[in-house]
């Protein structure tokens, strides 16, 4: 038995990662912070509005999500979903939920607090004079909001949304612990199985850090860009 590095193991199992792992942990990174935006978006626009129960609401969601371990989230979710969803439906026992489908549940409520945040500071930035002006060319709160002020959000916040969604995706590595094949559960099972738990879990580091810093950079060239462009 060959003790030492052995490099054939990450040849052998690298389609499998990156065919199985990484499709199912882009699959969930991109699903979720499309649904998380959306969702911190309308959060936002609660937290912003002057009516005291949309603002506590919201307020209190954000709050409380960003208090808890993603990790505790994750379990609860996991258990929770298929009762919740009973409930719902009024079914007489648990409904079966998929691992992929609480786990996309699970990121895109809880990156919705984060988002919000981002889109919250984002909306205040603009001008409220812009608000104002909308308003005096006969536009309507919804009006003004999705033409004048959330595109110029959008565009002032992107840096920052292109950044939680890289944390997003580095975060989705957590999934492993429901059994789920990630790319790091799938590493995980491979290290199991052939006993290298060294090799792949260096492999499965060197993926994540390769993948967040390219696209740090690539935020980062945005990020100049745009400030040229101002």
């Amino acid at each position: 038995m060959n003790n030492g590095f052995d490099w054939d193991v990450i040849v052998r199992t690298a389609p499998y990662l990156f065919r199985d792992g990484m499709v199912f942990t882009l699959q969930l990174t991109v699903l979720s912070a499309v649904g998380g935006l959306i969702l911190g978006t309308i959060l936002a626009m609660m937290r912003l509005s002057s009516n005291r129960l949309l603002n506590g609401i919201a307020t209190a969601y954000v709050t409380g999500l960003r208090a808890l371990p993603l990790l505790l989230v994750i379990f609860w979710f996991y258990f929770l979903v298929p009762y919740i969803g009973a409930w719902v439906t009024g079914a007489s026992r648990p409904l079966t939920v998929g691992g992929f489908t609480s786990a996309l549940i699970t990121f895109t409520l809880f990156e919705a607090a984060y988002y919000c945040e981002i889109m919250r500071a984002g909306i205040q930035s603009i001008s409220r004079g812009q608000v104002a002006a909308g308003q005096a060319l006969g536009l309507n709160y919804f009006q003004v909001m999705g033409n004048v002020i959330l595109p110029q959000a959008f565009r002032n916040m992107m840096p920052v949304l292109l950044t939680q969604t890289i944390v997003l995706f580095q975060d989705t590595s957590l999934v492993y612990v429901l059994s789920l094949t990630d790319f790091m559960g799938a590493a995980a099972k491979v290290a199991q199985r052939d006993g290298r738990l060294v090799e792949m879990y260096l492999f499965a580091a060197a993926v994540y850090f390769v993948i967040c810093f390219v696209a740090s950079r690539l935020v980062r060239r945005l990020q100049q860009r745009m400030a040229i462009i101002r």
